[in-house]
């Protein structure tokens, strides 16, 4: 019954520079009935310095339903070269979203904080159901299945169904239990996770992801405007001229000048939602440099389209006010909280705010349109439990982002207090994308808090 060749006995072998496939087909899986196929298939690799095993598996669609249809889940596990024979414990890294895969350790695409997780850890990314080669979703499915039957099937890809999948994972590597570092709604995925299988977790690390535990969406909401304003009155008095760039921008949208890549005519609410860029470190400094440019050069309509476009990634539209969700129906929560703000100033920018508009404007979404609207009708079951929570014994640190744009700092603070043993650090040195932006400080102080080293 063994799983395959390990990672150790690879690089014994001799495999630097190729690969290794092994692969084990029905296996029973333990967290479900005795009847789950896990067909787990890996591929293991050496090159820049690394040592990579990649890992695709089978997982239900719907956990209730384990008899029900599969979809394939993708991890890639990687370890440095010369660690490969080491007895290194495990990360797992869970990936902002919803709707985003991990990021890829080579081609200059790596996390900054990765070499400082290969000193402690060996380092497993996990693409998230729906994304990268975790059976992606696109606007293929959006045509295929009817409306309500796509909305059904994207009830069952949110933060529970993703750590049932780690689980799924780390039953089949045979690890007792591991760490997680959860960025941003990984964060989200990382409290779920403490809340449903504390014992399979040895430490867990959160980036800008600790979610409210209590608050409606609709305050969350709120502050996340609130926010976002104050980020572009600051940006404004900081670049004076986008004000008036921002304003001509609006015009010529809604005149239906600015023809995108794409094909899509920019409009005003996409204009506006170029706010989205201020919420990261030099975010400021990229919409700057944006705005500068001719509007109909291509350089800017291929940089706007970039900026304010969910086609690569269409469920972190389609599914993200879920994130939210506390055993509620969200109602299109961004668009009904809207402040009063909007109407009398044109050039306010929006942020992390995904309205019914988007559906009707942008190509890449309008195929999953009437499956967002049930969606919005759904009433998500409660994700956190605050038992669990309040009794936690696994050591834990969090970021905090004082002016973090994406989750209201407040709400991450209380949310601290619920989690026993929590650690957090709050911050102004970092945004929202600390955890990448400051290479691997901001990783090193969570694993010394929750260690008692600091």
């Amino acid at each position: 019954m063994a799983l395959s060749v390990s990672d150790r006995d690879c690089v014994r072998y001799g495999l630097h520079g190729g690969y290794y496939l092994h692969h084990a087909s029905g296996r029973r899986h333990t967290l479900d009935s005795d009847t789950d196929i896990l067909n787990l298939k890996s591929v293991s690799r050496a090159y820049a310095g690394l040592f990579v095993t990649e890992h695709q598996f089978q997982a239900p669609l719907d956990y209730a339903s384990p008899h029900g249809p599969m979809i394939d889940i993708f991890a890639r596990a990687v370890v440095s070269a010369d660690k490969a024979s080491a007895n290194q414990p495990w990360l797992l890294y869970l990936e902002g979203g919803p709707g985003f895969e991990g990021p890829r350790p080579y081609g200059g695409s790596a996390p900054a904080w990765l070499d400082r997780a290969l000193e402690d850890y060996r380092v497993i990314f996990l693409d998230q159901r729906g994304m990268g080669r975790s059976s992606p979703v696109g606007v293929a499915d959006a045509i295929k299945w009817a409306p309500h039957v796509l909305a059904s099937r994207l009830t069952h890809y949110g933060a529970s169904a993703v750590i049932r999948d780690a689980e799924r994972l780390r039953d089949a590597l045979g690890i007792p239990a591991w760490s997680v570092l959860g960025q941003s709604y990984g964060g989200f995925c990382t409290v779920a996770y403490l809340s449903a299988f504390p014992g399979s977790l040895t430490e867990a690390f959160i980036t800008g992801g600790l979610p409210t535990l209590e608050r409606p969406i609709d305050d969350v909401y709120r502050k996340t405007y609130a926010t976002v304003i104050d980020k572009t009155r600051r940006h404004y008095e900081r670049f004076p001229e986008d004000r008036e760039r921002v304003l001509e921008l609006i015009d010529r949208a809604a005149a239906g000048e600015l023809v995108l890549p794409c094909g899509d005519r920019a409009t005003p609410h996409r204009v506006r939602h170029l706010g989205l860029l201020l919420g990261a470190g030099q975010g400021s400094e990229r919409l700057h440099y944006l705005l500068e440019l001719p509007f109909d050069s291509p350089a800017f309509l291929h940089d706007f389209e970039r900026a304010a476009s969910f086609a690569r990634n269409p469920l972190f539209a389609v599914i993200h006010e879920s994130s939210y969700a506390l055993g509620q129906v969200t109602n299109w929560a961004a668009q009904r909280t809207l402040p009063d703000d909007y109407q009398t100033d044109p050039a306010l920018l929006t942020g992390e705010h995904i309205c019914p508009w988007m559906f009707d404007e942008i190509a890449g979404l309008a195929p999953f349109r009437d499956a967002a609207h049930l969606l919005a009708a759904h009433p998500w079951a409660p994700i956190y439990d605050l038992d669990v929570l309040n009794a936690n014994r696994v050591p834990c640190a969090a970021a905090i982002y004082a002016d973090d744009m994406y989750v209201p700092r407040d709400y991450s603070e209380a949310t601290a207090k619920q989690i026993h043993g929590l650690k957090p650090w709050i911050t102004n040195e970092f945004e929202h994308d600390g955890v990448r932006a400051g290479g691997g400080r901001v990783l090193d102080r969570l694993i010394k808090l929750a260690r008692n080293q600091i």
